[in-house]
């Protein structure tokens, strides 16, 4: 009888155990998104028409991630749940420490006249004054911290030149947070009809800090008389949230797409993917808007990189081989350099193709 007991113990921690374990693996494997509502605590961001801005990023924030919730594969992180202070450098820690796979700021504009409209940011070249200005004005609560002078090392918000300085961190993740922002655009302006503020560069410090693909979002402007009681309210502030959530979803839905493909190519047809006839891959790296000379000083050692340009981007690349199992091998290499958004690309007679394309014309 004592026997059997201890065979039962043993078998309930075992299956506890392999439970546990099986939990722990389905945690890892979700998708990470920290969600950022801007201001809060001592700092009420900007008091357009007498609301205040940190209250509405709040519940909108809190929306979005209610949403999120519901989706089993994602893991919703956020930066403050409640009306606090938190330190711009400290967002951008709690997005690196969950090593998440999104970073989405959010907050309100403000102006001099009656302006309006919703507008997206990634982090980048300064294209005008009104740019700056808008990076200046969320920037200036580093002055409300204790030691900002040593949290961001002499950074000072009030010059473009000190802002330039910090863009080039998060220059690999330009592409996919270019990516991001405009699904972001397009469902404010297609579902919601909101002026279409474009998506835009600045130098926004909190987007700065961190290590992933990241967006501000500008709700609107709490200085127009109309946008500024549309987002005071319950139903713009529930109208705003979906069309985060919805981006955000369109947006993963595109990298489980381009992970099923590889998947299926690579397993379900079972064929040797060495060696494919005009067909060369390479490993993404970067994208910046910036022409950097493709020296290894510049990227952290690698050499036989490449670039090109697309629109007002230049695409920077690592190898170059028609040999499928050594481009894998060279994109394991450049994510050990840091490069954790790398991914492999195709190109079919001088043209970028779809990655599944290129693998399916294997020759039998």
């Amino acid at each position: 009888m004592k026997t059997n007991n201890i065979l039962i113990f043993v078998s309930f921690i075992i299956v506890l155990t392999f439970h546990s374990f099986v939990n722990a693996q389905s945690a890892s494997n979700k998708f990470v998104v920290v969600l950022d509502a801007g201001h809060g605590g001592k700092d009420p961001g900007n008091l357009g028409n007498g609301y205040r801005e940190k209250d509405i990023a709040l519940k909108t924030v809190l929306a979005v991630g209610k949403a999120l919730e519901k989706n089993p594969n994602i893991k919703v992180v956020y930066t403050r749940k409640t009306d606090v202070f938190i330190d711009l450098f400290v967002r951008g820690k709690i997005a690196n420490k969950e090593k998440a796979d999104l970073f989405v700021s959010i907050h309100c504009d403000s102006h001099t006249s009656q302006a309006y409209g919703a507008g997206t940011f990634v982090l980048g070249t300064h294209r005008n004054q009104t740019n700056f200005e808008v990076a200046k004005k969320e920037n200036s609560v580093i002055f409300m911290e204790e030691d900002y002078e040593k949290n961001y090392a002499g950074f000072d918000p009030n010059s473009p030149e000190s802002v330039m300085s910090i863009l080039l961190s998060q220059e690999e993740y330009l592409d996919q947070s270019i990516q991001l922002a405009s699904l972001i655009q397009k469902h404010f302006t297609s579902k919601l009809k909101r002026k279409d503020r474009k998506v835009k560069q600045a130098g926004f410090i909190v987007l700065h800090q961190t290590v992933m693909p990241s967006v501000l979002v500008e709700l609107g402007f709490l200085t127009n008389n109309k946008e500024g009681a549309y987002l005071n309210s319950k139903k713009g502030q529930q109208q705003m949230a979906d069309a985060i959530k919805n981006a955000i979803l369109q947006y993963k839905a595109s990298l489980d797409t381009n992970v099923s493909d590889y998947r299926i190519t690579e397993e379900s047809n079972n064929v040797n993917t060495s060696n494919l006839a005009n067909i060369i891959f390479k490993v993404q790296i970067a994208a910046s808007s910036k022409a950097l000379e493709t020296k290894p000083y510049n990227f952290k050692g690698l050499r036989t990189i490449s670039r090109s340009k697309a629109g007002s981007l230049y695409k920077y690349f690592y190898g170059n081989t028609s040999d499928y199992e050594q481009i894998k091998q060279l994109n394991k290499e450049a994510k050990s350099k840091g490069y954790n958004s790398s991914f492999i690309v195709a190109f079919k007679d001088g043209k970028k193709i779809a990655l599944a394309e290129a693998l399916k014309s294997i020759p039998n």
